[in-house]
């Protein structure tokens, strides 16, 4: 059985000739799908025809990555994901974001669709989300999914021990809420606290 280093490796050299570029990383799922309509498509390339892939099972997921041009910033985007509650290993569930690091991704944006009004405790004060707000994750929580780090470690996937203090790039949240703020987005702040599903969260969880 190939490990977690040798399945990427084997996944980007199958794939390597089809890359035409990229710069940022985009995972859209369900929701957001279409958005890749407003990219100016250089390539597509279907999950299936990647040795070893996951291919997504969820109805609304492409599974595809879509290589072209946002503005003038070069990008490749997921239109479609892989889930933990599908029943992939979590080396699978992370292996489209390490394979798009190993195509030359400087940057990540990830999207994450809440279908219903939730509570968000946040530095002690509750807060009230509608499901049409955005909101800009400045840390997270993983409360049940097993760490990807977990087991051998391969040093050309980074350290073993990583620095998780600045996950969210500071940086980028304020170029990101400058940006919302010209373009008069109301733009919520908060951390997401991540379970597996596939079901829906119970009020406790929510609260």
């Amino acid at each position: 059985m190939q490990n977690v280093y040798e399945k990427l490796i084997s996944c980007y050299e199958s794939i390597r000739e089809k890359i035409p570029f990229t710069r940022v990383a985009l995972v859209l799922g369900s929701g957001l799908g279409d958005y890749a309509e407003k990219i100016r498509v250089e390539a597509e390339l279907d999950y299936h025809e990647i040795d070893g892939f996951p291919v997504s099972t969820v109805p609304g997921h492409a599974g595809k990555f879509i290589f072209g041009w946002i503005g003038s910033v070069p990008v490749v985007c997921m239109k479609g994901r892989v889930h933990f509650y599908e029943g992939y290993p979590v080396s699978d569930v992370v292996l489209p974001i390490r394979l798009m690091k190993r195509m030359g991704a400087e940057l990540l944006f990830v999207k994450s669709l809440r279908f219903q009004n939730c509570r968000l405790y946040f530095l002690g004060m509750q807060r009230l989300f509608d499901v049409i707000d955005l909101m800009l994750l400045t840390d997270h929580i993983s409360l049940f999914a097993p760490n990807p780090l977990i087991g051998q470690n391969f040093d050309e996937l980074g350290v073993r021990f990583p620095d998780m203090t600045q996950v969210y790039d500071r940086k980028l949240q304020e170029i990101l809420k400058k940006t919302a703020a010209e373009q008069k987005i109301a733009l919520q702040e908060g951390v997401y606290a991540q379970l597996t599903g596939p079901s829906y969260e119970t009020p406790a969880e929510l609260e």
